[in-house]
C-alpha cells in the first residue's frame, strides 16, 4: 500500500503550496479520477468514522485544528483515513506537507526532506508535516534516521502503518510518537459515505440511485474499508450507466465485484488474530466457527503446512487423551498436505478441524508437562533412585546401580510397587486426567495404577 492507496484518499508525494485553512473547500479532483479520489474529505467535518480520535479535545482533533504539534503514529487497517487525517493536520496550521512511501523512499529522500524542513523553519518559520506511509517497511536504519528530526521538532512526523507498531516500529522511534489506533468504519459510517457519494456533485451527482439491498451488499463487501466501498460503488455505477441504466441493484454490484477481498496479512495482526480465533473456536467445540476461520486462511493464501502444524499442536494441547485419535487425525492431515497439496488438501484440513472441534477436550497433557518442566527449572531434580540407574557397564553393580530393581512383567498384573521418581517427588501427580471422553476410563485406571505403584494396595 502506497500513500495513494491508503483508504479513501490519494496524495501527491509532496505539496509545497500553502494548505487551505480548516473547513475551506479545496480544488476538486479531476472528473475522470476514481470515485474514491473525488470524494476525499476536504475538512474534518467531512471525515466519517474515528469518533474516538476526533471528538472535541481529542489529540488528533487538536492537531488538525492547528493545536500544539506532536508527532503521531496512525495505526489501523486500510481504508480508515490515515492519509487524509495526516493532510488535515498539515492544513490545520498552514504547514508544508510532504508524503513519502516507505516502499519507494530511503535515507537519501529523508535527508532531502529534513534539509528543506530546516531551511523553511529557519527562514519563513514554516513547519513541515512529514507523512511516512507504510513506516513498518522502513529498515531499522531508516527508522533511526527519523529520530533526531522528531526529537528536536524539525518535522511533525505522521507515520502510518497497518501493522502492530509494537512489533514493526523500533522502540526509540515508537517512544517519541503518540500512537493513535484507527478502527474499521462501522456500517453506519459506510452507509453515510455511500449515500454522500451518490448525491454529491464530486461523486455520482445523482446519476444513479442505490437500492437498499445493493447498499447492504456494498457495506458487507467493504468490511470497514472506505476506499473499498467507494471503489465497488464506482465500478457498479459505471456498469449501470454504461448500459443506459440509472439504478444500482444487487445484480449490478455482483457484476462489478466478483469476490470480497479477505483482509489478512500473513506477517501481521490479521494473521495472528485469525489463527487465534481458529484455535479458540476448536477449543470451544464450535466446528462451524472453526471452519469459517479455516476458510479465511485458505482463501487468503495461508500456507496449508502452517495450518496443519497448528492442528497437530492443538490435538495434544487441547484434546489430548480425551480422544487419542485426534493426534492421529491431525498428523494424517499434515501428511496429506505434504502428499497432495492444495486445493485437495483443504478437505483433510477441514476433516481434522471438525474432528478436533467435536472431540472431548482435555488440557491435562500440557498442564502435566508444563508443571513438570516448571519443577525441573525450579531445581526439583533429585537423585535418580539407584535401582533405576543404568547398570550394564563394568563396576555398575558395585556402585549399587540397578540393585533391587523389580521387573514389572514378572508381576501377575504387570504392575508392582516400586519407586520411580526422585525422593522429593514421590506422590507428585503431574498428569491429572479429566472425566471427558477417553480420559474417563483412563482416570479410573490411573488411580488404580498409582495405588499399586506407590504401595498403597497389593
Amino acid at each position: 500500500m502506497t500513500a495513494e492507496d491508503d483508504g479513501l484518499f490519494a496524495l501527491p508525494e509532496a505539496d509545497d503550496t500553502p494548505p487551505a485553512p480548516p473547513g475551506a473547500q479545496t480544488a476538486s479532483a479531476r472528473a475522470d479520477a476514481p470515485l474514491a479520489v473525488r470524494m476525499r474529505p476536504r475538512s474534518l467535518a467531512e471525515v466519517v468514522g474515528q469518533a474516538h480520535l476526533l471528538r472535541p479535545g481529542a489529540p488528533l482533533r487538536r492537531l488538525a485544528e492547528g493545536g500544539e504539534a506532536a508527532s503521531v503514529l496512525l495505526y489501523g487497517p486500510p481504508g480508515t483515513g490515515k492519509t487524509t487525517l495526516a493532510r488535515l493536520m498539515a492544513a490545520g496550521a498552514a504547514r508544508r506537507f510532504v508524503a513519502l512511501s516507505a516502499l519507494t523512499s530511503g535515507v537519501k529522500e529523508l535527508r532531502d526532506v529534513m534539509n528543506e524542513a530546516r531551511r523553511l523553519r529557519e527562514g519563513p518559520g514554516r513547519r513541515t508535516v512529514l507523512f511516512v506511509d507504510e513506516v513498518h517497511r522502513f529498515s531499522k536504519t531508516q527508522q533511526d534516521a527519523l529520530l533526531g528530526a522528531v526529537e528536536d521538532g524539525l518535522v511533525l512526523l505522521v507515520a502510518a502503518t497497518t501493522e502492530n507498531p509494537s512489533f514493526s516500529v523500533v522502540s526509540p522511534l515508537l517512544s517519541r510518537l503518540l500512537v493513535l489506533q484507527l478502527q474499521p468504519l462501522g456500517e453506519d459510517d459506510l452507509r453515510e459515505l455511500l449515500r454522500r457519494a451518490v448525491k454529491d456533485e464530486r461523486g455520482l451527482d445523482g446519476a444513479v440511485s442505490l437500492t437498499p439491498e445493493a447498499e447492504d451488499a456494498l457495506v458487507r463487501l467493504a468490511a470497514g474499508d472506505a476506499r473499498s466501498a467507494m471503489t465497488a460503488l464506482g465500478a457498479s455505477a459505471d456498469g449501470v450507466t454504461g448500459t443506459g441504466g440509472t439504478v444500482v441493484d444487487v445484480a449490478a454490484v455482483e457484476r462489478a465485484v466478483a469476490e470480497t477481498t479477505v483482509r489478512y496479512d500473513r506477517q501481521g495482526d490479521q494473521h495472528h488474530d485469525v489463527v487465534s480465533a481458529f484455535i479458540k473456536s476448536i477449543r470451544g467445540s464450535d466446528p462451524d466457527a472453526a471452519l469459517h476461520y479455516l476458510a479465511r486462511m485458505l482463501v487468503a493464501g495461508e500456507d496449508p503446512r502452517f495450518i496443519a502444524r497448528r492442528l497437530v499442536v492443538h490435538a495434544s494441547e487441547d484434546v489430548g487423551l480425551a480422544d487419542p485419535t485426534a493426534l492421529q487425525a491431525a498428523v494424517a492431515a499434515a501428511q496429506t498436505v505434504q502428499l497432495i497439496g492444495m486445493p485437495e488438501a483443504r478437505l483433510a484440513l477441514a476433516q481434522a478441524t471438525v474432528h478436533l472441534a467435536t472431540a472431548p477436550k482435555s488440557n491435562a497433557v500440557i498442564v502435566g508437562i508444563d508443571e513438570a518442566m516448571s519443577d525441573v527449572r525450579a531445581g526439583a531434580v533429585g537423585e535418580i533412585p539407584a535401582h533405576l540407574r543404568h547398570s550394564r557397564y563394568t563396576g555398575a553393580r558395585e556402585l549399587g546401580n540397578g540393585v533391587g530393581y523389580r521387573y514389572p512383567h514378572r508381576a501377575p498384573g504387570g504392575v508392582l510397587a516400586q519407586q520411580y521418581p526422585p525422593g522429593d517427588l514421590v506422590a507428585k501427580d503431574y498428569y491429572r486426567p479429566t472425566r471427558h471422553g477417553g480420559e474417563r476410563d483412563l482416570h479410573e485406571r490411573l488411580t488404580r495404577l498409582r495405588r499399586v505403584v506407590r504401595g498403597e494396595e497389593p
